[in-house]
């Protein structure tokens, strides 16, 4: 690419005009009053795109890109207002319908992970069954590994509390849901809180006690594909967010990423 003479220098991580097809006619628009919009939506887009994958501070964006305070200004705001979510959802339908499914899913999958921290602030805790001292996102995906719900807790939250709390941030997109798999974790109070209050059942895939060492368990896998698809951004590898709604906007742009990939490929 060229400008005005000038070789600018193009990263993996933007996107292709293809891919920016996909999500241009979601992006919100100037607010009507004020100064006319200055920035390019579509660098602001790649420089967040470019911390999520490699893993960089916002103080170390490249200065090919929008200065870093701009570009985290529509990071936040769009966390906050839910634009990152709204985004999201509309991707997921396309790719649904892409593969020959409705866009609301009946099916789905329920699990959790637990990720350390930095020394950056924020809420956290140990989770004493994984040793691990940070966070837990709590992932709720349909039979092709599209997120459906999120949500990140500090790791000592139980997977059964954390599960309550996904299940009250369910949206439209869940209302045809009759089933979701889940492991052990899950068994117990839980089930009888989810047959009083909620619309769906929960069904505990288990491993038999004959099976030693790793076994791909029925249904189950599907989430924990998902988790490898996240953890390929290296923002993702750990969870670097001071709020746990950054770390849920991080999940999102994730799976935007890819289903844009998906949808042109």
């Amino acid at each position: 690419m060229y400008i005005w003479g000038m070789k600018t220098q193009t990263y993996p991580t933007d996107l292709a005009d293809r891919h920016w097809d996909c999500i241009k006619d979601l992006v919100p628009c100037a607010k009507a009053g004020g100064r006319p919009r200055s920035l390019d939506m579509r660098q602001v887009i790649n420089a967040i795109l470019y911390i999520l994958v490699t893993g960089a501070q916002w103080r170390m964006l490249p200065k090919d890109y929008p200065n870093w305070k701009s570009v985290y200004h529509y990071f936040r705001i769009w966390r906050d207002d839910g634009t990152w979510q709204r985004i999201h959802d509309s991707l997921r339908a396309d790719v649904r319908r892409r593969a020959g499914h409705h866009k609301h899913p009946t099916a789905g999958c329920l699990d959790s992970q637990s990720v350390k921290t930095t020394s950056v602030g924020g809420e956290r805790g140990f989770d004493n069954g994984k040793m691990v001292k940070g966070r837990k996102r709590h992932l709720l995906v349909d039979t092709l590994g599209l997120v459906l719900a999120v949500v990140v807790t500090a790791a000592s939250i139980s997977d059964a509390k954390g599960a309550r709390k996904l299940f009250k941030r369910m949206g439209g997109a869940c209302k045809k849901l009759r089933r979701i798999w889940v492991d052990g974790t899950y068994r117990g109070k839980l089930l009888n809180w989810v047959s009083e209050h909620c619309w769906f059942v929960l069904d505990p895939v288990m491993r038999s006690s004959e099976q030693k060492g790793f076994v791909l368990l029925k249904r189950r896998w599907v989430v924990e594909r998902t988790f490898a698809w996240l953890t390929q951004c290296r923002r993702l590898g750990k969870d670097y967010e001071r709020l746990p709604a950054g770390s849920e906007a991080m999940i999102y742009l994730a799976m935007i990423r890819l289903m844009i990939r998906r949808l042109a490929p």
